[in-house]
């Protein structure tokens, strides 16, 4: 397909603290869109807003806590109040944890659902309504990950919160292609990207080593964020349902899983 840039119109990136989120609210106000910068970590987005205005781009940051309903639709208010559109909606809120299921404790089992799975709900809910409600082309593009197409023993909170987002975003793709046909869904699928997902993570008794391990991992051989974003883009502009960072991963986990789901095969970590 040949891919249309998308050079204009208004981005909202939720997670734009850091990582992947702030790479992708840098180039999309490289292209020329307006961003509205969204984390629960205010003096981050602070900073870059300040940034990129000094620039000479246009940027809002607004602090929000996508695990609140009502902070994110304050967040789809303060969008639409200034640029008046959201033409890309990125989903990329996230956090990761570690150790068994019997390990989690039950507050940090709702912390990660909340961000992960009702965090891009939220998001749906304030705005696909008003995306719905305007003529033109749009996009939102939920971050999923590679852990929610396969599963890794030791990391089964983060599966189940992924594997949520990845099948919201299907039924997404599927409930607008009838409701509003103008909005295209995609699904950004990241497998190792150098980000501060596991530097966030406090280390405990049981996941002490598997921290450090990660950390190690995505530091050696992550890439960068803005490689990653550059993905991200370039997906958009194809109008991808999947955005895929790493295909040999994902072909390597959507073809063991699909084996196993096909021949009804007990599940496997090889």
């Amino acid at each position: 397909m040949v891919s249309e840039q998308v050079g204009s119109g208004v981005a909202v990136v939720t997670g734009a603290g850091s990582g992947i989120g702030e790479a992708i609210a840098r180039r999309a106000a490289a292209r020329g869109m307006g961003v509205a910068l969204a984390d629960v970590a205010a003096d981050r987005i602070d900073a870059i807003a300040r940034e990129l205005t000094d620039a000479g781009h246009d940027v809002i940051a607004v602090p929000t806590d996508v695990t609140d309903p009502a902070s994110v639709e304050a967040l789809a208010d303060a969008a639409y109040e200034r640029f008046g559109q959201v033409s890309l909606l990125a989903n990329n809120a996230g956090v990761e944890s570690l150790g068994n299921l019997w390990e989690i404790a039950p507050q940090e089992w709702d912390r990660l659902t909340s961000v992960n799975i009702d965090g891009v709900f939220h998001a749906i809910r304030a705005f696909v309504p008003r995306m719905g409600a305007d003529p033109r082309p749009s996009h939102v593009v939920n971050t999923t990950s590679v852990g929610g197409i396969g599963t890794t023993p030791g990391m089964g909170a983060y599966a189940v919160s992924k594997h949520g987002a990845q099948a919201m975003t299907e039924c997404l793709y599927l409930e607008c292609a009838g409701a509003f046909p103008q909005i295209t869904v995609s699904a950004f699928v990241p497998a190792q990207v150098s980000t501060r997902i596991f530097e966030d993570l406090a280390p405990d008794e049981n996941t002490g080593d598997a921290v450090e391990y990660w950390r190690s991992e995505l530091r050696e051989k992550g890439m960068t964020p803005d490689q990653a974003a550059g993905i991200f883009f370039d997906g958009v502009d194809r109008k991808d349902f999947w955005i895929i960072t790493h295909p040999e991963s994902f072909e390597r986990l959507a073809g063991r899983r699909s084996r196993l789901l096909a021949g009804a095969l007990a599940p496997d970590a090889a």
